[in-house]
């Protein structure tokens, strides 16, 4: 048995809100405060966007380091304020687990930032697997589980920019949120992969 999602299903489902706060941490006096929110979560969902490079080979570092507790989240401009120490700290820290979702390719542009060595991570891609799911994007997991779709369109938008738009922030905001309920979703129990409507059963083979 495997679960999986065709994206034309997607297509048509309702897409997802998201009604929490949103904080923004473009300046160096403002990490202090939302690290000590943060600490107070036992758990959080974690993402990153760097600006998009369309050309092969290229990398850009990350822009924005977003973290998320069921009703805050909390977007971190490190192309203006760098790496600080609390960010670093907190993701270092292994008694607060962070649900990221493709983590390893994080780190390593983190590890081209500071010398981080991220602990407490739950890596999704992994969780999933576990409920049969095959599907190991973001978008198609989320649907999976909660019939709604992500809308991706600023996926590819300029994180780097001089400041971020309304429609920026709240698709970062959801990035690092999706990950946190999906993560609870699956550790709930409240998700049977034999009742999923994505079911596929594998054809028996005769001999």
């Amino acid at each position: 048995m495997t679960i999986s999602i065709d994206k034309e299903i997607i297509k048509d489902m309702p897409v997802v809100t998201y009604s929490g706060k949103i904080h923004l941490i473009d300046k160096p006096q403002q990490v202090q405060s939302a690290i000590a929110v943060l600490r107070r979560s036992d758990i959080v969902g974690f993402d990153t966007e760097s600006r998009p490079a369309f050309r092969k080979g290229v990398h850009n570092k990350i822009a924005l380091l977003q973290l998320a507790t069921e009703n805050e989240a909390f977007l971190f401009r490190l192309c203006k304020i760098g790496m600080p120490d609390e960010l670093t700290a907190f993701l270092e820290d292994p008694s607060i687990q962070k649900v990221g979702l493709s983590t390893h390719d994080d780190f390593l542009q983190l590890h081209s930032l500071c010398n981080a060595m991220p602990q407490g991570f739950i890596e999704l891609q992994k969780v999933v697997q576990e409920f049969h799911i095959t599907d190991l994007g973001l978008q198609k997991i989320y649907a999976i589980l909660f019939g709604e779709r992500i809308n991706k369109s600023r996926q590819l938008s300029n994180w780097a920019a001089e400041s971020l738009t309304p429609s920026q922030q709240n698709y970062a905001a959801i990035d690092a949120w999706a990950c946190l309920r999906i993560y609870k979703k699956l550790s709930s129990g409240n998700f049977v992969p034999e009742e999923s409507p994505y079911r596929h059963d594998e054809a028996s083979s005769t001999d």
